[in-house]
């Protein structure tokens, strides 16, 4: 990062190289924090850290802006956490490895973390700077907001004066966000079912090489999600085949679209040469048809050889593959109010095999409650059906459109005063705390934007220089005009 000491953006990429070296995958936000606090503290500014973690650091206006609004410039400190097959990493203690490829900086094989870190870097970068102009600020940095926004619900009203907030966990320049889904997590799960091992012969079936890609923003893509293929897969199989399974895997979190599953499977030893072959022709009808969205997507079998000693039996084996097969994934219903934008989806993100039962983890979205309450309740019946349990956790509501936004129109001002065009102002079928702020700190007016960041949520994450500058000098100008226009 040294290479950047002469940007514009020169002190936001300092701190945003000094947070990557801080682990802060989601519910692992302790040293983030603490850093903050002291962070905050080394300037003299007043901070609060909650019983959440959360960080509310409080800078006076600079000279002239003492009667302009209070500010508040949001963003989230935790990340989510992928790396690639054989990748070297640990998320709970090493540091990120920030690479530079021409104008985007990416990291060695995991997940950047630009979302949500860059809004952390531009926020220490306004604390630091006494030179800038603005109003009074309270930078506010929640945790957990990619696994359940348990931060942005413990936040008090007691803790937060402003009621213009500026969140800055949006992903694409010159866009400006007015509104978002709503959205929950649910789970199902399936008790094991075991009985020991005869004379099979154990394979691993593997799906791999997808894309994968944030739930919401990226829903709309069409990508393959390796848990449902790999569900389609087991279920062609198991019209000629008989198989049980032992295990199965696939993706890490709920709200990214999953990249990789695996399925250990129990077979007659008679029936290998058959096995292969079918999954070679479902790896070819498959590539087939998502080949302009996952052009590397295969399928594979390997023979495994560690040590296992039960399966699963038919019947908790059926149970599965149905269950799996049958549930719900992808776009549900697209918005007739507003063009192009999904109204309401589930991703099955994680599939996993316990000491006791197989999960499934999925993050569903709307923008209408009662679009997201029908694929909940979807889920729930299927599950049902199967013989299985069923939960869900972690809502968090829609961020409505406010008609009266005098920060939308400020933004829209600034932008096409800076770039002589129009910024484009949209809805979001991705969940941001938005929505959880009004819920738990009143009224407030907001808007959303950021710099370009691709593929997040995947080990191919990363950030655009430039874009990160020009958003920089944007969100500057945005500051210093507040007190012109309110």
């Amino acid at each position: 990062m040294k290479n950047l000491k002469s940007s514009k953006a020169a002190l936001v990429f300092k701190y945003f190289e000094e947070i990557s070296k801080i682990p802060r995958g989601s519910k692992n936000e302790k040293e983030i924090s603490d850093y903050l606090m002291k962070f905050a503290k080394g300037l003299g500014l007043d901070v609060t850290q909650d019983k959440a973690l959360n960080i509310i650091i409080r800078k006076p206006a600079s000279k002239g802006y003492e009667n302009a609004p209070t500010v508040i410039l949001q963003g989230h400190m935790d990340m989510v956490c992928e790396k690639n097959k054989g990748t070297e990493h640990d998320f709970e203690k090493d540091p990120i490895k920030l690479v530079i490829k021409d104008d985007d900086i990416y990291a060695d094989g995991t997940t950047l973390g630009a979302d949500n870190g860059i809004a952390v870097a531009y926020a220490m970068a306004v604390l630091a700077d006494d030179t800038i102009e603005h109003p009074a600020i309270e930078v506010l940095i929640t945790t957990d907001e990619e696994t359940g926004m348990s931060g942005a619900q413990a936040l008090s009203k007691d803790d937060i004066k402003g009621k213009v907030l500026l969140n800055l966990d949006s992903e694409e320049e010159g866009y400006l966000l007015v509104s978002c889904a709503g959205g929950i997590r649910a789970k199902s799960s399936i008790r094991l079912q075991k009985e020991p091992l005869n004379n099979e012969k154990l394979f691993n079936v593997v799906v791999k090489g997808l894309k994968g890609g944030h739930s919401g923003s990226e829903i709309h893509l069409g990508r393959g999600n390796a848990n449902k293929i790999m569900g389609r897969t087991l279920n062609e199989l198991a019209s000629e085949l008989d198989f049980n399974l032992v295990s199965i895997n696939g993706g890490a979190k709920d709200n990214a679209i999953p990249r990789e599953a695996d399925a250990i499977i129990a077979i007659d030893r008679s029936k290998e040469e058959f096995l292969i072959s079918k999954v070679k022709a479902l790896s070819e009808i498959i590539k087939l048809e998502l080949q302009e969205t996952d052009s590397e997507v295969t399928l594979i079998v390997e023979e495994y050889t560690d040590k296992v000693s039960e399966k699963l039996t038919k019947d908790c084996t059926d149970k599965i593959v149905d269950l799996l097969y049958l549930y719900p994934n992808g776009i549900s219903t697209m918005s007739a109010s507003i063009e192009g934008l999904v109204e309401s989806s589930n991703n099955i993100g994680v599939v996993s095999t316990g000491d006791k039962e197989v999960e499934f983890h999925s993050a569903v979205r709307s923008s209408v409650t009662t679009l997201k309450e029908d694929i909940v309740n979807r889920i729930g019946v299927l599950t049902k059906v199967v013989g299985g349990e069923f939960e869900v956790h972690a809502p968090y509501p829609a961020w409505e459109y406010n008609k009266e936004s005098k920060i939308r129109e400020l933004c829209k001002d600034v932008y096409k005063k800076m770039y002589g065009k129009d910024a484009v102002v949209y809805a979001l079928h991705a969940g941001v705390e938005c929505g959880l702020f009004e819920e738990r700190l009143g009224k407030l007016d907001m808007i959303s934007f950021g710099p370009d960041i691709r593929d997040a949520h995947t080990p191919q994450e990363h950030l655009s220089i430039s874009s990160t500058e020009r958003v920089w000098e944007y969100l500057l100008e945005v500051l210093k005009e507040i007190n012109n226009k309110y």
